[in-house]
């Protein structure tokens, strides 16, 4: 009830004629960020490929999990700073700070206090006191937080999580990588969607919406959340998406929100921000704030 369940499925063809797709598609399987990962690719050294985005994905584990103990995040979790901070983690920051400015503070990775809370007395049995919920909120706020090329560093009791992002930042890395190896017409699965190009057989990469309907993508990503998608309880609803202005679950307003842009990363904090928003025009205005960027399904509750 508790894990995000993010799947990576590749499925790439590198400019390969119709009838090379017929055959059969390599498979290779990964963990990332708590998740199964799936590599699909249909290219004729696709084992060496998949090998160097499995070891992609592992070095970006290596920043951003927070089920390795020794990952970047996680040591800056515990002792508050981190010094020679990775790239990865600074332009990751440097994105989910844009996109806390652009929806008034509603994207906020320093949740995280609130967040282990929710899940320790979730174990329990039970929903965190108003007491709990107050004194784990007083540990959050982006603004308490200092990033610098040589340095991180947080309030005390702080922590962060970048499960709002860095699912979408892995696959426009995974993107980026086989980007540089030549390929082309690629589709990267993470839970959000990362389409390198277009679909090999012609037009775009017809993605298949949760809530229906359809969205073509090429050199584009999609990225779909919903308040009640993770639930911290067995009834499915106290969601995991936590308001950082209150600390407690998003309402469920939207059964869903799908948002695309230019890169999976920011359709992943945008959507997570939109399940804040009360009205189908704030989601809107929003997207208006970044190029190229606009909702694709916004379904109420």
């Amino acid at each position: 009830m508790l894990s995000r369940r993010r799947f990576l499925a590749i499925s790439a063809a590198c400019c390969l004629p119709v009838p090379a797709l017929a055959q059969e598609l390599h498979v290779a399987t990964g963990q990332a960020l708590g998740a199964r990962v799936t590599l699909r690719l249909s290219h004729p050294d696709a084992a060496a490929i998949a090998a160097r985005v499995l070891a992609e994905i592992s070095r970006l584990e290596q920043v951003f999990s927070l089920y390795r103990t020794d990952s970047a995040l996680m040591r800056l979790n515990a002792s508050g700073t981190l010094e020679v901070p990775p790239f990865e983690l600074l332009e990751c920051l440097t994105l989910a700070g844009a996109v806390h400015a652009a929806s008034g503070g509603l994207f906020d990775p320093t949740v995280q206090p609130l967040w282990a809370l929710y899940a320790e007395t979730a174990v329990q049995g039970r929903l965190p006191t108003e007491d709990e919920r107050k004194a784990a909120l007083a540990r959050t706020g982006w603004q308490n937080l200092r990033i610098g090329p040589d340095r991180i560093a947080l309030a005390p009791g702080m922590a962060l999580t970048l499960n709002g992002i860095a699912q979408g930042y892995i696959a426009d890395r995974v993107a980026a990588l086989l980007e540089a190896e030549g390929l082309a017409d690629i589709l990267i699965d993470t839970g959000e969607f990362r389409a390198l190009g277009g679909d090999p057989r012609g037009g775009d990469w017809p993605v298949h919406l949760a809530e229906g309907g359809q969205v073509g993508l090429r050199g584009r990503a999609l990225a779909t959340s919903s308040p009640l998608g993770t639930t911290f309880d067995a009834a499915g609803r106290v969601g995991h998406i936590l308001d950082p202005r209150t600390g407690t679950p998003a309402v469920p307003v939207w059964r869903a929100v799908s948002i695309s842009a230019p890169s999976a990363a920011l359709a992943d904090a945008l959507s997570t921000a939109a399940c804040l928003m009360e009205v189908k025009a704030g989601i809107e205005t929003l997207c208006e704030k970044f190029a190229e960027t606009r909702p694709e399904s916004i379904t109420p509750a």
